[in-house]
């Protein structure tokens, strides 16, 4: 069963944060507000963070920068998620996948469900590594952060998370890439 190992020391990981909106600024971002206050209290370091509109090509550039920086081990989104014409947030970022994440959105559809019934569905929230840095896309609503944050990365985010966890794996993720981190 799930617990955490407290012989074993917590490891901070490096954070950014993008939320995708075009009408949000910093000023009223509370999905983003939302994660950077739960990144803080895990005691992760937030490495950066930016609002970019719902723009294929703003995402994906975004998102492959962050990937090429050292300091950041995991690149959340927020929003673009849903099924309107606007929303493109999976199509910018899935091309950049080395490998998806299939379990990252079955278990946040799981949580989502529990909250929100069957309106799960309409949100596409993905997950996946490119670059040796993990990816994750949310929902735009301070709910959906909070549930995915809360149901599945403050733990997988955790060292000290058994039987497993994604920091433990870290090192290894570019073992096909010429990059180390």
């Amino acid at each position: 069963m799930s617990r955490i190992d407290e012989s074993r020391p917590f490891i901070p990981v490096g954070i950014a944060v993008l939320t995708v909106s075009d009408t949000r600024r910093l000023e009223d971002d509370r999905s983003g507000d939302t994660l950077v206050a739960r990144i803080a209290e895990a005691g992760h370091t937030l490495v950066a963070r930016a609002i970019v509109q719902d723009d294929k090509a703003a995402i994906f550039d975004q998102v492959q920068a962050w990937t090429k920086d050292d300091a950041i081990d995991v690149v959340i989104t927020t929003g673009g998620t849903g099924f309107t014409g606007r929303d493109v947030t999976p199509e910018a970022l899935e091309p950049l996948f080395e490998k998806r994440m299939d379990g990252f959105s079955e278990v946040f559809h799981r949580i989502s469900y529990d909250k929100i019934g069957t309106s799960t569905i309409q949100s596409r929230a993905t997950g996946g590594v490119a670059n040796a840095t993990f990816i994750f896309v949310l929902p735009g609503s301070p709910g959906a952060c909070k549930d995915a944050w809360d149901g599945i990365l403050k733990l997988q985010l955790d060292y000290r998370h058994m039987p497993c966890n994604f920091v433990e794996i870290m090192p290894r993720l570019d073992e096909h890439l010429t990059r180390g981190k």
